[in-house]
């Protein structure tokens, strides 16, 4: 049996989504110990967008096969009560098809990335926000995120890290929302690239503190060298929003 959970989690504390040979802090090895714990079953969950350290989930999606059949409030509420002292919140289960693949099956997923623009401090965000003290001018960003817009080489906007052999990829949205201090960034695509969202945002945000012209965001484009984007924004203000499949 193929089940489907939906979850939020507090990334703050954990070494990533993905679980790694020399630690057991990642967010995977804590669900699948939950599961086991209540099932007796060991299972390999596989999600549909790997977080890094930091990075936060509003609605991260994942998959895994059981022997056993469980009523799927009884598979939220188990996990659930296995996790209760750690930032980790199944929301949703449900059976899905065997073919049905946490990631290859996406269609779009969802970003957005969270600022607080302002010279006094966060007190109550810290951790869930970039600060940045500069003055921004959001309008410059909305103009300069316009050209990322569509099927591109984003080789600019990719760790050094990034094994993706192929650097192309579709931004389908990209909006820059003010609201007071608070700026949101909110951007989608079928996939993203290593870094590819907060390099972006750190991009974004130079452009807005230097007053830079958007135009010049197609030369940094165009150079397809990561030293011509922008530094990569900080973990801690990056949330996966959603997935849809």
């Amino acid at each position: 049996m193929r089940y489907k959970i939906t979850i939020e989690y507090n990334g703050s504390s954990f070494s990533g989504w993905q679980k790694q040979q020399h630690s057991a802090n990642s967010i995977q090895e804590k669900i699948e110990n939950a599961i086991f714990n209540f099932s007796g079953e060991k299972v390999t969950l596989y999600c549909g967008g790997r977080t890094d350290a930091g990075v936060h989930a509003l609605g991260q999606v994942a998959h895994f096969d059981m022997e056993k059949e469980f009523e799927l409030y009884r598979i939220r509420n188990a996990i659930n009560y296995h996790l209760k002292s750690i930032p980790i919140v199944v929301l949703n289960a449900e059976v899905v098809d065997d073919a049905f693949h946490a990631r290859f099956s996406a269609k779009r997923r969802y970003y957005e990335y969270r600022i607080v623009n302002r010279y006094a401090p966060a007190a109550l965000e810290t951790g869930y926000v970039w600060q940045v003290f500069n003055p921004l001018d959001v309008n410059i960003m909305r103009e300069a995120a316009k050209h990322l817009l569509g099927k591109h080489d984003l080789s600019s906007f990719r760790s050094k890290d990034c094994q993706a052999a192929n650097p192309i990829r579709t931004i389908d949205d990209i909006d820059v929302i003010q609201n007071g201090s608070h700026i949101h960034i909110k951007i989608s695509a079928i996939s993203f690239l290593h870094n590819q969202v907060r390099i972006i945002v750190g991009t974004l945000v130079e452009f807005g503190k230097n007053r830079t012209n958007p135009q010049e965001m197609l030369n940094i484009l165009n150079q397809c060298k990561r030293n011509a984007a922008g530094v990569t924004a900080p973990p801690f203000g990056l949330y996966l929003v959603k997935i849809d499949y």
